[in-house]
């Protein structure tokens, strides 16, 4: 297993280019199952999530060549329905081939998944849709067992809460549904926007998106001639990279990036005094006088994003007085809060509340471990700001959603290198 050693009070600059979005890609290639033609996909991340729902997909009869950030893959070769709890074990987004599944072939089984441990982030909202457009759903021996032999119907589904793999399945299970299916309190993430573009430049009818409500003609499981595409760049990542130029205090610039998908997160930069430079694709981060302390409630997009709060708080370490993070989407999204700790920071968690007192130059490094995805990157950037060393354990984390994060910061002029657990 990989450790990251982390050298402390390096002083970063320069630009860095981001990724493909990895929570657009995977909704993409579940819909490819909808497909009747080989397909292209362009900057697709070269991350560990990615490469599992390929190896699902493969499971389930797809070929595929990925060279890089390159996919040519064949989904309709798929004759399997089958997804098996050795591969959904290890990643949530597995769920996503459920809907595509269930609307191709009329029937699957598709495990209970895994692979997260942020909170409970419970699947009843897909099924329910499901059997809503007339689908009839088992729970056995783990897994989802779901049949709808003459295809699905449309229908009005009405989400109890806002739900992004949730929105991103039904509209995958709508496209070849019989009918009219209307989403009411539908997701408007930049992915699930992503994600209705293709399927409609695929020629299903869909209108409303990136609103609450998405309104779907499906195709009555005739596959679609789906086109060639490009994942949009990764906002998450762009906003992890920004904040590695905001903790040390550094001009830094993340290229190939959509700005406008950064709004709420680029709005609490300037709140803690750090400015901002945008153009087309790019946005530059600029030191601050004085880093102010903030105030940040979680929410759905285009609200500030829960897979920002980490990084942030990490951030929140240097500010001058205290900052306070409601956390209102996940649970047990704090579990970082002990590691940060660990390195000399002032923080105190009230139920989904937390406290962070500024420490600037306070930070020691220590050995700490990884707990998830986005706490992983919260730790590399206390990293870059403690005095001494920091060994960050457990990073399999970070490698599910970060292309060569390690590389990008140290060609910034980190010092950070990935060695082997003794």
């Amino acid at each position: 297993m990989d450790y990251l050693k982390v050298i402390g009070k390096k002083n970063l600059k320069g630009s860095v280019k981001i990724s493909g979005a990895k929570n657009a890609a995977l909704p993409l290639l579940a819909a490819t199952i909808l497909s009747s033609n080989k397909l292209n996909i362009s900057n697709l991340p070269d991350v560990v999530d990615i490469n599992t729902l390929l190896q699902l997909l493969e499971m389930l009869g797809a070929t595929y060549d990925k060279n890089k950030n390159f996919l040519q893959i064949d989904s309709t070769t798929i004759d399997k329905t089958k997804a098996t709890y050795e591969i959904v074990k290890t990643m949530r987004a597995s769920i996503l081939v459920l809907g595509p599944l269930l609307a191709r072939f009329g029937h699957c089984e598709v495990s209970l998944p895994g692979g997260c441990a942020i909170g409970q982030r419970p699947v009843d909202l897909h099924l329910k849709a499901l059997e809503q457009m007339g689908a009839t759903i088992e729970i056995k021996n783990g897994y989802i067992e779901a049949k709808a032999p003459k295809g699905l119907q449309g229908a009005t589904i009405v989400f109890d809460k806002i739900t992004v793999t949730g929105t991103e399945n039904i509209v995958m299970a709508a496209a070849l549904a019989d009918g009219k299916t209307t989403i009411v309190n539908a997701a408007k993430e930049p992915e699930v926007i992503q994600l209705c573009e293709i399927i409609r430049d695929a020629g299903i009818y869909i209108e409303g998106i990136g609103t609450n409500t998405i309104t779907i003609e499906g195709s009555k499981q005739q596959l679609l001639d789906m086109k060639d595409f490009t994942i949009i760049p990764d906002r998450i990542e762009a906003g992890t990279y920004l904040c590695a130029g905001a903790i040390t205090n550094a001009i830094l610039k993340v290229e190939n990036v959509e700005p406008k998908h950064l709004d709420a997160v680029l709005a609490k930069f300037e709140e803690m005094g750090f400015g901002i430079l945008k153009d087309k694709t790019s946005i530059t981060i600029l030191p601050a006088n004085k880093v102010k302390p903030v105030n940040i409630i979680t929410t759905e997009y285009p609200g500030f994003p829960t897979d920002m709060q980490a990084q942030f708080m990490a951030l929140a370490t240097m500010a001058d007085g205290m900052s306070i993070i409601d956390e209102k989407l996940f649970e047990n999204r704090f579990m970082h809060v002990s590691e940060l700790v660990r390195m000399g920071a002032e923080i105190t968690v009230n139920g989904t509340t937390a406290n962070i007192q500024g420490t600037p130059k306070k930070l020691l490094g220590t050995d700490v471990m990884a707990t998830d995805l986005r706490a992983s990157s919260a730790l590399v950037l206390a990293g870059l700001v403690a005095d001494g060393e920091t060994n960050i354990h457990r990073i399999y984390h970070l490698d599910r959603g970060y292309d060569k994060l390690e590389k990008k910061l140290t060609a910034l002029g980190a010092n950070i290198i990935r060695d082997k657990e003794i």
